[in-house]
């Protein structure tokens, strides 16, 4: 496998995992929706840099530990999955209550900045302990141990462009129908269909074993 054609292959990869259905898709669809699209690609900016943030700590053996450990993947998983169920709550919350059209240009009051909403991303991300498994089982097959510091770094900004660049097209599309998600029907389904899969997929992740 040559160099390049490594690299790609990596990046293949690490798009199709960005792809899956799961909690970062969860919230950056409902993030663009109901904040906009400049909160949603805040949002996407706070999921690539966890991405990143994995793939260093797969290159460098910590997330192995973390795999490896069963206290840790415990505190990891049980610390997501009540991320993740704080999150559906609150799209369930929203989902419930009654009031005008939604107000576009305007943040959701729940989320007043573009940080809160990178915030939002990079703990879905950095506290899903499946991200860590998921890295673990596919960083070596690119990069062995002990290989130079360049490569990890390259590895580590190709997995945050691909990511990346597969939410912004997500947070633009979304942002491009707000109109549509402003009205008040529109947004509570939004609400509820993610605060749901949100709750699901925080109850799924409190149930999770290590392989």
């Amino acid at each position: 496998m040559t160099f390049t054609t490594q690299f790609v292959g990596f990046g293949v990869l690490v798009l199709l995992g960005a792809m899956s259905p799961g909690p970062d898709f969860a919230v950056v669809v409902r993030r663009s929706a109901v904040s906009g699209r400049l909160h949603g690609m805040a949002a996407a900016m706070g999921i690539a840099v966890g991405v990143f943030v994995w793939v260093v700590a797969a290159a460098t053996g910590v997330a192995a530990l973390l795999a490896a450990s069963a206290t840790a993947f415990t505190v990891v998983k049980v610390a997501g999955a009540a991320y993740l169920l704080y999150l559906g709550a609150k799209a369930l919350r929203s989902a419930l209550r009654t009031g005008g059209a939604l107000e576009l240009d305007l943040p959701d009051p729940g989320r007043r900045s573009t940080g809160a909403a990178f915030a939002e991303g990079l703990l879905t991300n950095v506290l899903n302990p499946k991200a860590a498994l998921f890295f673990v089982a596919l960083v070596p097959q690119f990069v062995s141990s002990g290989a130079p510091v360049g490569e990890t770094l390259l590895l580590s900004v190709i997995a945050l462009v691909g990511t990346v660049a597969w939410f912004l097209v997500v947070a633009n599309v979304v942002g491009t129908l707000r109109r549509l998600f402003a009205r008040p029907v529109v947004r509570r389904a939004v609400d509820g269909l993610t605060g749901v899969a949100l709750v699901a997929l925080g109850v799924r992740l409190a149930a999770a074993t290590r392989p």
